[in-house]
């Protein structure tokens, strides 16, 4: 059901989109300090919506479907204006356009084994990455002004959030894969049935 409160949280992700870029855009440390906990209250949901519908014993086919386009909504758009508003270095852009391209690569694998009747469930290892992911995501759309207006300009912000973009980049290929060769199993599985 699209009221329960997993899904609730769900859909919140992606109304939290809006309000992020429209602080982003502002351009203010003090915006950006807002737009951080924005992001990361809709990150945290990502956790709390699953743990919830597990809990309570309220997993849906509306909930398995929404969640993982909340989660590429929101990574995508935070990417997209973090490029477009030049916060990202030549690398940060190129870890970027990784992940980017691993979102759409296993989006297009879960559609095609779904047409196989085959899941493809997330590995641990994805889990990870994407916790990797939205840590460097709050940083880099808080940056370094925003850590100066709290008075901690000594932290790099955003050489930390570079620097954990990289890392679940590198952690995007991996899983990238692994999810395409479980899929490419479950091609010769069905093929080799016909």
């Amino acid at each position: 059901m699209p009221s329960d409160l997993p899904n609730l949280l769900t859909l919140s992700r992606i109304a939290a989109i809006p309000l992020i870029v429209g602080l982003c855009l502002m351009r203010w440390p003090a915006a950006d300090l807002a737009a951080c906990a924005v992001f990361t209250a809709a990150a945290l949901t990502d956790w709390l919506d699953g743990h919830l519908a597990r809990r309570r014993r309220s997993t849906s086919e509306f909930g398995r479907m929404l969640d993982p386009i909340a989660d590429k909504l929101l990574v995508g758009a935070v990417l997209m204006l973090l490029a477009g508003l030049g916060r990202l270095s030549d690398i940060g852009l190129i870890a970027a356009v990784v992940i980017m391209l691993r979102e759409i690569l296993v989006s297009g694998l879960r559609e095609f084994l779904a047409g196989l009747s085959q899941g493809l469930p997330v590995s641990r290892l994805a889990k990870w990455k994407t916790g990797v992911q939205m840590t460097a995501l709050g940083m880099l759309v808080a940056g370094d002004a925003s850590a100066r207006l709290l008075g901690l300009g000594f932290l790099p912000v955003g050489l930390l959030g570079e620097a954990l973009l990289t890392l679940a980049a590198a952690l995007t290929l991996i899983t990238g894969w692994d999810y395409l060769v479980a899929s490419l199993r479950h091609v010769r599985g069905a093929a080799a049935a016909e």
